[in-house]
């Protein structure tokens, strides 16, 4: 009885099998007949009719990620090359594909994996760019920098690659060796104004203080924004590099739209007490003492001030006074006066 059973089960299930298939390869023409049409959405909705009733087709499953890919669905796209690989289809472009859609995706766990089966599969390809930005990325600048450097050897004009090299080394606080990297990524590709105001910023670390105002000025030039922050740096630069006269003129400007901002006081009144103008920095940190009259280190710098312009009594006078209120300034004072103010 039960022998008996076993002939009509299989010819039962062999049958739904063939149902299943030819289902699956007409959705399949379905969608090629939609794609020749140029109708992408259609031909997707038969693609993924087709995979429903056979996820095997390794035809349908190709089609059916490339419409994917064309409709922006790379999530998507990736599991299906991934259903691909797993079916035998470990063709250098489907690990290519998985590669770039595990990178762009950020699933570098992933990226890293199918870079080494492309690697495998086919020697040639270059994937150090990707394995060295993927580290970067994680901080890891040892190993970015290692497969940077071949990257660069893959690809000379690789404007990025020269970039994410000097960023490193800029990221480790090693500007000396990141500056000459930036100047060849922006030779690369000009238009990156980013990279140029970094560039400027980096060199002003380096206390490079004419080419931190040239870059910061040639950010601005290509378009970076010219917000608060960037004024601020431009006019900060203009101070370093020894044009007081448009430096000063480019923080009052600032100091217009944030009059309360009692760094950019304090700032701007340094930078008239380092040109000999007390009077100036007399203003701006009495200015400061409006907003804050417990501010211990503006009431300070008054005194220096009088003092600087001859009224030492005065001056001593306030010095002290800043000094009861905070006593670390005791240590600034004798530091001025070993240094003759």
């Amino acid at each position: 009885m039960f022998r008996g059973t076993i002939l009509p089960l299989f010819v039962f299930i062999s049958s739904f099998a063939f149902a299943q298939a030819d289902s699956s390869n007409y959705f399949l023409q379905k969608g090629l007949d939609e794609k020749q049409k140029g109708r992408r959405m259609e031909s997707l909705k038969n693609f993924e009719k087709s995979f429903r009733y056979d996820s095997s087709n390794k035809v349908m499953l190709g089609e059916l990620a490339s419409a994917y890919m064309d409709l922006r669905k790379y999530y998507q796209a990736k599991e299906t090359y991934k259903k691909l690989v797993t079916l035998g289809e470990t063709s250098p472009s489907n690990y290519k594909q998985l590669l770039q859609l595990c990178f762009n995706l950020r699933s570098y766990d992933e990226a890293i994996l199918y870079a080494n089966d492309l690697k495998k599969t086919a020697p040639s390809e270059k994937v150090n760019y990707y394995l060295g930005k993927i580290n970067y990325e994680r901080e890891n600048y040892g190993d970015a920098l290692r497969y940077l450097d071949a990257a660069a050897k893959d690809d000379p004009q690789n404007a990025e690659v020269s970039y994410m090299i000097g960023r490193s080394y800029a990221d480790m606080q090693n500007y000396k060796l990141a500056i000459p990297y930036y100047q060849k990524a922006i030779e690369q590709d000009g238009s990156k104004y980013g990279w140029i105001y970094e560039l400027g910023l980096v060199c002003y670390a380096n206390n490079k203080n004419a080419d931190a105002l040239k870059y910061i000025q040639l950010a601005g030039e290509r378009g970076y924004p010219k917000d608060n922050g960037y004024l601020q740096n431009l006019g900060i630069a203009n101070l370093d590099a020894g044009k007081f006269d448009e430096g000063i003129s480019i923080l009052n400007d600032l100091l217009k739209k944030r009059p309360a901002d009692l760094t950019l006081l304090d700032m701007v009144a340094q930078a008239y007490y380092d040109n000999k103008k007390y009077d100036d920095a007399m203003n701006n940190w009495d200015a400061i003492l409006g907003y804050d009259k417990t501010n211990a280190s503006a009431l300070y710098m008054i005194g220096m001030c009088y003092m600087k312009k001859g009224d030492k009594g005065k001056g001593t006078q306030l010095c002290d006074k800043a000094i009861q209120m905070d006593p670390s300034l005791a240590n600034y004072k004798q530091k001025k006066e070993m240094t003759g103010f």
